[in-house]
């Protein structure tokens, strides 16, 4: 998700949403994501699948404890200027070398980062070690799937300038919540990813392509209900709090037209075709011999094997 203070006016108003896709979307994607794999990686993927699903969200839960983590969950492609898809190097280096990596890092730096989690998950799997494979799956889905937030590509992410505080939750949590179950999640088998970097650049512009309709729909819609109609106030965990009405959110999701299901489903897949790349340019090891791992699944063994953002320049050519 990103940055954490300038949410706070969401968090108070609408306390049960306020992270990035919800931890309810961002479970189901990792989760769906293992049937893409083919056999070879099936059986242990499969085996692990309530660690994919329910550690999906630990890139959240550090933002609260390392200082570097929020950076990682977007990029505010606006904040360089007019055809900034066109102008920002696609390589890290490049980037660092035109912009410096304190500018990069102040505007989010997703796209460079998903490699980055590439890279390290594909020396997780030639080490055969179970633990960090299964832990670094989990944060390259999560990653994955925030480039395909189109509120992660510009520093209007919470509406906050534009008069619509709150549309970044409502978006990537409430609409999920309300809908994904009748979503078609069939994407296929995982494949190849050629370029992992241009890859995760193509998410960030299908992403900003649709921040357009994302704003506009909304305004346009807020103009037709009044406040008591645009919400109401439901019961979450025996409290009270302010919530989109159903009625404004089925408006307001017809108006996307399958929009949230694309890129849920793009994430599926994305994230499905990551992992496989990563085991491919390992050498294929077999992943039988590591379903009865033992994993751990405490929270401070979480933290030691987070990626260090520090070293993103290695990975450039990988």
């Amino acid at each position: 998700m990103k940055k954490i203070l300038a949410l706070s006016f969401f968090i108070f108003a609408f306390p049960v949403l306020t992270f990035s896709w919800g931890f309810y979307a961002h479970k189901m994607i990792n989760r769906l994501a293992v049937f893409t794999l083919p056999a070879e990686m099936m059986g242990f993927y499969k085996h692990h699948i309530e660690f994919i699903s329910e550690n999906a969200v630990n890139a959240d839960k550090r933002r609260h404890m390392l200082p570097h983590e929020a950076e990682c969950h977007y990029i505010d492609i606006d904040e360089y200027g007019d055809s900034a898809l066109f102008k920002i190097p696609k390589r890290w280096k490049d980037a660092v070398a035109k912009y410096t990596e304190d500018s990069l890092r102040a505007y989010g730096i997703v796209p460079w980062h998903i490699n980055f989690v590439k890279y390290q998950l594909t020396e997780a799997f030639k080490q055969k070690d179970a633990r960090k494979i299964l832990k670094l799956s989990s944060d390259l889905g999560h990653y994955i799937a925030d480039a395909h937030v189109p509120l992660h590509t510009t520093r209007n992410y919470n509406g906050q300038y534009s008069n619509q505080h709150g549309i970044h939750a409502f978006w990537e949590s409430r609409l999920p919540e309300l809908h994904a179950e009748q979503y078609d999640f069939f994407t296929g088998k995982a494949e190849y990813v050629d370029d992992p970097q241009e890859r995760a650049w193509q998410a960030v512009r299908e992403s900003n392509a649709a921040l357009d309709s994302v704003l506009l729909f909304e305004k346009q819609l807020s103009e037709k209900f009044s406040e008591d109609k645009k919400y109401v106030y439901e019961e979450r965990g025996g409290v009270m709090v302010k919530n989109y009405s159903r009625n404004f959110s089925n408006a307001y999701h017809r108006m996307l037209n399958g929009q949230v299901e694309r890129r849920m489903r793009s994430s599926v897949k994305m994230i499905g075709d990551f992992w496989y790349t990563c085991w491919i340019d390992a050498g294929q090891p077999d992943l039988n011999s590591l379903i009865n791992s033992s994993i751990d699944k405490k929270e401070d063994e979480i933290k030691e094997t987070t990626p260090t953002v520090v070293k993103v320049r290695d990975v450039d050519n990988h």
